[in-house]
């Protein structure tokens, strides 16, 4: 089968197109003929040795944590799916990837993809939509009426933020850089703030916020700029950025970490299909190009969430 792969770290051109062997599904694992996966900025950083600590892996390595298929094969021990079943899910960060025609996949973290949209388009969802899910709702637990700061709402995260949010009955405030201002506010954003520079701290009305959420990368500076915005007792809550060292007023800082969890990624597929939540792809490349998707996304030229599939 085919497959992007790369045998050491390094910049973008590590990342070959090769033949490698086709899988078998272990005991709990299933075989997923891949429709698509995505690009995401962990891949980039496990690609460059810079996440080594926390994500070590196994050369060669197969990127791709995100992935939509449809299940070939079904290992030992398997229950609740059947050959030809639509799935996604988002995968273990260390083991081989979905950027390739084959992937395993353990069978807990799949979940049935969302029937509205084009299966490979599907693979936009998992990683991006569980960050922005488990940001807002397991640590900061927002709730109807509460205001939520999403600073950075442009990317793939903040849009799912600001759409989850909105729907959640909360009332949202969006930093962004101008051209993705016309889709949060289809999103449902209540107030926006474009600027073109994220490493200045926007000047925001609505200040305190029972929520800020912080989805670029702030120096210290920025960074306790943006926790004094939030309310006494609320949270900060960071992607790249962990809060302040020494938070006051009762103001709660932490550091998110995306986890798979299939029921929660179940969750955001009924939404999808109940037209609550909307998928936003801006590109599609084949798998053969992952090179020049790396490339482009070291450079910044990304115009978005970006779709790998596979023929």
């Amino acid at each position: 089968m085919k497959a992007a792969l790369y045998h050491r770290y390094g910049d973008s051109d590590v990342l070959q197109y090769d033949d490698i062997e086709r899988p078998v599904p272990a005991r709990g694992q299933v075989l997923v003929r891949v429709a698509g996966t995505s690009f995401n900025p962990v891949d980039a950083g496990i690609r460059g040795g810079y996440l080594s600590d926390v994500f070590p892996i196994a050369f060669p390595h197969v990127p791709g944590i995100d992935v939509a298929g449809t299940i070939a094969e079904i290992g030992e021990g398997v229950s609740g799916w059947q050959i030809g079943d639509a799935v996604v899910g988002l995968l273990p960060m260390t083991a081989r990837g979905a950027a390739a025609e084959f992937v395993l996949a353990p069978a807990e973290v799949l979940a049935t993809a969302p029937k509205s949209v084009p299966l490979a388009d599907s693979a936009a969802l998992p990683t991006v939509g569980l960050t922005a899910l488990q940001a807002l709702f397991e640590v900061a637990g927002l709730t109807a009426g509460q205001t939520v700061l999403i600073n950075g709402a442009g990317g793939a995260v903040g849009g799912y933020a600001v759409q989850l949010a909105k729907h959640a009955g909360a009332v949202v405030t969006a930093t962004a850089k101008p051209g993705a201002t016309e889709r949060l506010e289809d999103y449902g954003a209540d107030r926006l703030i474009g600027y073109l520079d994220y490493s200045a701290t926007p000047v925001v009305e609505g200040a305190p916020f029972d929520v800020v959420l912080n989805l670029i990368g702030t120096a210290p500076e920025e960074t306790d700029a943006l926790a004094d915005m939030v309310a006494d007792g609320g949270h900060y809550i960071g992607t790249m950025t962990s809060g302040p060292e020494t938070p006051v007023r009762g103001v709660r800082a932490q550091r998110v970490f995306v986890r798979s969890d299939a029921a929660q990624l179940a969750t955001l597929v009924d939404r999808v299909d109940a037209g609550q939540l909307r998928i936003d792809v801006a590109d599609r490349r084949p798998l053969s190009e992952i090179a020049i998707v790396h490339a482009d996304a070291d450079a910044g030229r990304l115009p978005g969430k970006t779709i790998l599939t596979v023929d």
